[in-house]
């Protein structure tokens, strides 16, 4: 069963002092049945604040990137390893953010999911197509290259992947793919997992990502193939952020 899944991404958001009362807020909203997730994924100086703060509760937490390198001299980097010291269970790879502004390219983004599934951490690998891309058309094609990197680093059905499809031209900007066009693309990357592994696709949960809000979230989780949701902005706000934590809990698929 794909149990519906969000993540919030606080991206460089967060000091101590908010953070606390914003993981106490999500944490006591939050007693879904099982199958039902919800997660965080917090700049790498608060995984200690989270992992403590939420260690006890039913929420999970994360992430927002991972070196593809085990260890070494890679200063400023953190591995896999590192992240489940502090009781990781997702790491967000490959936000159009880190392909932007810092060159993380396909086979990085591959890379950086390979080093997560090695210590059993659940790569959320991002993957979207930007404004120019879609007005010429090539959204599928875009989406398809990204996604089959990310198909080469898995091992048929013995891995635990989650993909956000992100489209870079609706994060942060207050725009919103419709429920049908998302869908489309969602419908397409199912079918491309199949390609790869019927149970694959089964288990693999497909997110969607880009300005999702309390009112737009149960519409786009009503579709058939968007398993959940990668919430920016609104995760910092635990009404809005919990608001559309219930959206998908009573939305859950068998």
């Amino acid at each position: 069963m794909r149990g519906k899944l969000v993540v919030g991404n606080w991206k460089m958001n967060g000091g101590l002092a908010a953070n606390a009362a914003l993981l106490s807020a999500i944490a006591a909203g939050w007693n879904a049945p099982t199958g039902r997730e919800l997660a965080v994924c917090v700049p790498y100086p608060y995984l200690a604040q989270a992992q403590a703060a939420l260690s006890e509760t039913r929420v999970a937490w994360g992430a927002q990137d991972v070196s593809e390198h085990e260890a070494g001299a890679y200063t400023g980097e953190v591995s896999a390893r590192m992240l489940v010291e502090f009781g990781c269970r997702y790491a967000i790879v490959g936000h159009s953010e880190r392909r932007q502004y810092f060159g993380d390219t396909d086979a990085i983004v591959a890379a950086k999911a390979r080093a997560a599934l090695a210590t059993g951490i659940t790569p959320i690998a991002c993957v979207g197509e930007t404004l120019a891309e879609r007005e010429a058309g090539r959204t599928l094609e875009v989406v398809k290259r990204q996604i089959d990197a990310i198909l080469e680093v898995l091992d048929g059905a013995q891995v635990a992947c989650a993909v956000a499809y992100e489209p870079v031209w609706a994060i942060g900007t207050g725009k919103v793919a419709s429920p049908a066009d998302a869908e489309e693309v969602h419908g397409a990357i199912r079918r491309w997992l199949t390609d790869k592994s019927a149970t694959l696709a089964e288990r693999t949960r497909i997110l969607y990502g880009g300005s999702v809000k309390a009112d737009n979230a149960a519409g786009l989780l009503a579709e058939p193939n968007i398993d959940g949701a990668l919430v920016g902005g609104a995760s910092l706000d635990a009404g809005a952020f919990g608001a559309i934590a219930k959206a998908a809990e009573s939305l859950t698929k068998s």
